[in-house]
């Protein structure tokens, strides 16, 4: 299995960290979004994009993270039913939301700031600090990065402080500060740690 990435990527870091936790071993295929080869195997030639062994394509995070969790026998990720399935998949939505809210405002940044960019902006960062208020209410309840949801939300925090340094998560939010203190030094985040 490739998967096709870029290094600061967060949702490939997602994808790497569920692989590293369920020890499945992955080749990395680096490639530009932009790179016609990526455009052969993802029609939105977006990273990640899983290349099975058979040539069979898996995209976007969420669909690669459950494939992830349907290889070998380590203990799942995904919660096969019940409360904790949909406690974890609620997670992982939430995570994947604060990236959602914080990815396209990187593009912003070098345009022209408007009062419908700035207006625009204002609401994403708005996602992300109730996002934020609802993890820090979740924190007691996280474990070691043993869920989808909880690893979502890890590779979240850390690109925060990967991409917006400037503007500081962990203050109003001691327990889930503490949560990430634990986790990030646990080897699906210790070594996928984004560069770029």
């Amino acid at each position: 299995m490739k998967l096709a990435y870029s290094p600061a990527s967060p949702y490939v870091r997602k994808c790497t960290a569920a692989a590293i936790k369920r020890g499945v071993k992955l080749e990395y295929l680096k490639i530009g979004t932009t790179d016609p080869a990526l455009l052969q195997h993802n029609p939105l030639s977006k990273v990640p994009t899983l290349i099975l062994d058979d040539g069979t394509t898996i995209y976007d995070s969420p669909v690669i993270c459950e494939y992830l969790d349907s290889v070998g026998s380590a203990p799942k990720l995904i919660p096969a039913s019940g409360p904790a399935r949909w406690k974890a998949l609620t997670q992982e939505s939430l995570g994947d939301g604060i990236l959602d809210a914080t990815q396209p405002r990187r593009r912003e940044i070098p345009l022209p700031q408007d009062e419908g960019r700035k207006s625009y902006i204002a609401l994403q960062q708005k996602k992300v600090k109730d996002a934020l208020a609802v993890l820090e209410k979740q924190a007691d309840t996280l474990g070691n990065l043993d869920t989808i949801g909880e690893i979502t939300i890890g590779c979240a925090l850390g690109y925060l402080d990967f991409r917006y340094a400037n503007e500081p998560w962990r203050p109003g939010h001691p327990k889930l500060e503490a949560w990430y203190a634990k986790v990030e030094k646990l080897p699906p985040l210790a070594e996928t740690v984004p560069v770029g």
